[in-house]
């Protein structure tokens, strides 16, 4: 007795996990002696979610029958699986106290769980049925169908406490589950058959057809413990010519609501769950049974979206098999075409945020099955990608979650990382979901909210040691869930490929031809090579291909060149080979699919671009990457560079490799509507700037020895580059200065021409040119190439003509000395701001702008159509600006400035010119910068003139936002625009 006792005490109990000491330790002392076993024995495996209420539990039966008990405490693997159920359990727990008798089937509990023939053969033992028809149509009947649905539960269960590792059994014990549920509709189906056939001819009862379609968990063989089974009642007759369809009907309504009634109704054994009809057509309002023609009839007239959905998980569970399947087998094709249907994916996806919209904001925190993170989010986007995919591909057509992630992992339409966090989250809720319901038998989806709730969740479920654990489990699930499912439930993509014609889901070779060729594409013979090229195989690439490429294909025919987009995909695919992320994220992202057509179809410079620098195609996952990098960020990596580089022709390839590489950057940005023409002009000039800026501190570190530090060098921006307006293709207008500083004028001179020798060597690149043009130098392209700031300030001093006085209105500090910069400015200003301008430097700046148009056009050019030189174009428009600066900027500091249109503004604000003058020349201004830029963009070549060609005048104007075939628009918008513009130009310049 002393061994007991020790048993018995406090820290012992402890040990196991009992909270309330003293009431459990007079609980277990007196179950001890009920069943007439020693203490410790008693405690020897009493490893138990709640071992109070397992205490509490076991001594409620023994003072009824100890008998029992004694024989199951007696064995030591018995008596672990008892302490497991009453310890999980109160709700079996209650059921064994008003049945003692059933604690039998813990004796009989082994690894496997029951099969559903298992199942169904006990509950139909337990009416006694014979030929599906019950030996008794009374209570009775409906008390031992549900003590036998009980006792089965009770036998799952164990096998469930008992599994090391619950959470990787949760398939098993859910099908189990269903299949219960299954076999209790078919065991009250039978009753119901006895019962009715007591006021019914049983010959019209034997004729009459009753299929039960199990719907949601029940039907994908996922069910919990405790939850409504959601069903379809089918009803015909076997023989219409003895029993007419519509009294067949009649009688299988009655007995579905007699099935209904002996699993739901009150009886002297508690009901065992709720039967829930409402998916029927026209729910709650419609008939409780119907034909299988009235369903059908339904479907295709009346049916939403939803209802679809709902029936992806249908299963024939009861009754007549044959009109079971035949239903099944009617539906099918109604399922798997519902995705066609018109706004399919935003009606499944809106149903989904009204589901999280009604949960109880009390409540938000807690919910497993419908709140942010929780099982819906897993079943509605493992559903949508089902029905969308299943229009064309058969593999994926499953019921349950678990097999339709694998299904969809295999078809490539989900990433194996994705599936598999998605497959451990959804068996982690649903094993929480079974603990929490088990625990009564209760309808449950909500976490406990007190500690102590907490921590007997924790050991029911084995996954945490305690409350804190089993709660930051839950909330880490819940961002897991609800991350993947934002990622893959609005995909672009699944709209994108359900709202696909039918016609271009599956095409022959020829079909494929011809439809590639009305889309749009010239050469739809060599897209079909390519095509082939992207999807033949076997492998995972060429599977996910395979499930892009109809989609792509179309995008691309959406844009204006798709014969080079497709050709650009196909290099971009084998460049970055098997890479795991490309194609993961064409899937996954949303919108980089689309995106990347876009680019590709429209743009040669970004296609160009993007075959050097494939891995920048991860940009489009994050559009906000497309946004430029400030000038801090650029320079910080330049300078890295060079530390890492020891000699001026790595560190320079490097530099060359992070000017291509934004410049992309700047070009995907434009061309998808991320950047404004002057912000695509700053980062423009800001990647120039940096880019020379590195080049010539590596070339000046090579150059200039140590001793010669004091040499001072500066290169100055001129013309669009120095007004930090570049376009693509722009050349970088430059002029070059050094002071000697105290080092030899001779070796000096030397220096500086060894400097830009350097800077031209090494900043060539032939993949993007950077031309550093040196022409607005004084006596232009006859003058020195590098002067020194003392030739400078004599030069403009002495000689300087007007047209240099207004170049340096441009002028702006790029890179190198900053002192000799600032000593360079101050020169400027003092001949660009003059406080008095001669009126014969007026004149020859008007007579070289009137020679400009007349000489420098190319031959044979459309003056009307040149951006540049044309009337209304981007010279008139900088020319009467600089005018106007040259003029006034003395007296009106604000025109000080070396941006057009902070001049033009400037000029405006000073009423210099009208507001609508000044509009007008804005307007004229942006849109040739537009054009221009938008040319490059589109052909990967530079030109001032605007097309012929209406294909690629249509194809400018839509990088331009212009909707498709507006070639006519974008020509009249230009001469309307330089027209208006040249009025006002002609009027303020030549007066």
């Amino acid at each position: 007795m002393a061994r007991s006792e020790s048993a018995l005490s406090r820290s012992a109990l402890a040990r196991f996990g009992f909270t309330d000491l003293t009431s459990s330790a007079a609980a277990v002392q007196e179950l001890s002696e009920l069943v007439g076993l020693d203490g410790a024995l008693l405690l020897n495996g009493a490893v138990a979610a709640d071992p109070d209420s397992a205490a509490e539990g076991m001594l409620r039966v023994a003072r009824r029958d100890p008998a029992i008990l004694r024989s199951l405490l007696d064995d030591p693997e018995t008596r672990k699986i008892v302490w497991r159920v009453f310890g999980a359990s109160t709700g079996l727990a209650d059921f064994f106290l008003r049945h003692p008798e059933q604690l039998s089937i813990l004796t009989d509990t082994g690894p496997l769980v029951p099969s559903s023939a298992t199942l169904r053969e006990r509950l139909l033992d337990a009416v006694g049925a014979v030929d599906g028809v019950a030996a008794h149509s009374d209570e009775t009947a409906w008390v031992a169908l549900r003590i036998a649905y009980r006792r089965s539960l009770a036998e799952i269960a164990a096998i469930d406490l008992t599994t090391p590792e619950p959470a990787t059994r949760i398939a098993a014990i859910s099908a189990a589950l269903a299949d219960a549920a299954g076999a209790a509709l078919e065991a009250s189906l039978a009753v119901a058959r006895a019962k009715v056939a007591e006021t019914v001819p049983a010959e019209q009862v034997v004729l009459t057809q009753l299929a039960i379609i199990g719907m949601g968990k029940a039907g994908a063989r996922e069910l919990n413990y405790v939850s409504d089974v959601d069903v379809i009642f089918v009803g015909g007759s076997l023989d219409e010519d003895v029993l007419e369809e519509g009294r067949a009907i009649d009688i299988a309504t009655r007995l579905a609501r007699e099935t209904i009634q002996g699993i739901s109704g009150i009886e002297v054994e508690p009901p065992l769950w709720e039967v829930d009809a409402n998916l029927r057509p026209e729910g709650k309002q419609g008939a409780l049974v119907r034909s299988l023609a009235s369903h059908l009839a339904y479907y295709d007239r009346w049916a939403q979206s939803w209802e679809f959905q709902a029936l992806l998980k249908a299963r024939q569970i009861a009754g007549d098999e044959a009109l079971g399947e035949a239903y099944l087998e009617a539906v099918q094709p109604k399922i798997w075409s519902s995705a066609a249907r018109e706004n399919f994916v935003d009606s499944v996806q809106r149903m989904r945020e009204r589901v999280t919209e009604h949960v109880d904001p009390e409540d938000a925190p807690y919910q497993l099955k419908l709140g942010v993170g929780g099982l819906r989010d897993i079943e509605f986007t493992v559903q949508l990608l089902q029905l969308v995919h299943g229009l064309t591909d058969p593999d994926i057509r499953t019921r349950g979650t678990l097999e339709s992630l694998d299904a969809l992992v295999a078809g490539g339409y989900i990433g194996r990382a994705d599936a598999a966090i998605f497959a451990a989250d959804y068996r982690t809720l649903r094993l929480l979901e079974h603990r929490l319901q088990l625990k009564d038998l209760t309808r449950t989806h909500l976490m406990p909210r007190t500690n102590e709730e907490l921590r007997v969740l924790a050991r029911a479920t084995g996954l945490a040691d305690s409350a804190k654990g089993v709660w930051e489990l839950w909330e880490r699930v819940r961002r897991e869930v609800r991350d993947i499912h934002t990622r893959l439930f609005y995909r672009p993509l699944l709209s994108a490929v359900a709202g696909l014609p039918e016609e271009e889901r599956t095409l022959s070779t020829e079909q494929a031809r011809d439809r590639l060729a009305a889309i749009g594409f010239r050469d739809p013979a060599g897209a079909l090579r390519h095509i082939g090229a992207l999807t033949s195989g076997i492998s995972r690439k060429a599977t996910i291909q395979r499930h892009l490429m109809p989609i792509m294909v179309s995008w691309f025919g959406d844009g204006s060149d798709p014969d080079y987009g497709l050709l650009s995909f196909r290099r971009i695919s084998e460049r970055l080979g098997d890479t795991s992320w490309f194609l993961r994220m064409l899937r996954d992202s949303a919108g980089a699919a689309e995106h990347l057509t876009t680019l590709l179809s429209s743009s040669r410079y970004v296609g160009e671009l993007l075959e050097w620098i494939p891995e920048s195609v991860a940009w489009l996952d994050e559009m906000s990457r497309l946004r430029p990098r400030g000038a801090d960020k650029l320079d910080e990596e330049a300078r890295a560079i060079q530390t890492r580089h020891g000699s001026v022709t790595s560190a320079l390839k490097a530099v060359r490799a992070l000017r291509r590489r934004e410049l992309l950057r700047t070009a995907m940005g434009a061309v998808l509507d991320v950047l404004s023409i002057e912000e695509l002009a700053a980062a423009l000039s800001t990647i120039t700037d940096i880019t020379i800026q590195a080049a010539l501190r590596a070339v000046r570190r090579e150059v200039v020895p140590a001793e010669e530090d004091d040499f001072e060098f500066a290169i100055i921006g001129m013309g669009r580059f120095g007004g930090a307006e570049l376009g693509f293709g722009s050349d970088a207008d430059i002029l070059y200065v050094y002071d000697a500083n105290g080092v030899d004028p001779e070796r000096a001179q030397t220096l500086a021409k060894q400097l830009v020798a350097g800077l031209r060597e090494h900043l060539t690149d032939n993949k993007v040119p950077l031309d550093l043009d040196a022409d607005l130098r004084p006596e232009g392209r006859n003058g020195p190439l590098v002067r020194s700031l003392a030739a400078y300030t004599e030069y403009y001093r002495r000689w300087s003509v007007s047209w240099e006085a207004q170049a340096l209105l441009r002028a702006r500090g790029v890179a190198g000395s900053p002192g000799l910069t600032a000593r360079f400015m101050t020169l400027a200003d003092s001949i660009r701001y003059p406080v008095d301008v001669e009126e014969q430097g007026l004149r020859e700046i008007k007579r070289i702008k009137a020679r400009i148009e007349g000489e420098r056009l190319p031959r044979g050019a459309d003056p009307h159509r040149h951006l540049k030189l044309g009337p209304g174009g981007l010279s008139d428009v900088e020319w009467l600006v600089q005018l106007l600066q040259l003029q006034h900027a003395h007296a009106v500091p604000e025109l000080r400035t070396t941006s057009t249109l902070e001049a033009l503004h400037a000029a405006s604000d000073a009423e210099l010119l009208t507001e609508e003058d000044a509009e007008l020349l804005r307007e004229a201004w942006l849109l040739a910068s537009r054009l221009r830029s938008a040319i490059t963009l589109r052909t990967g070549q530079t030109t001032d003139v605007l097309p012929w060609d209406r294909h690629e005048l249509d194809a400018i104007g839509r990088l331009l936002d212009y909707p498709d075939r507006s070639a006519n628009d974008v020509e009249e918008d230009y001469l309307g625009t330089t027209r208006r513009a040249r009025r006002v130009f002609e009027n303020l310049f030549y007066g």
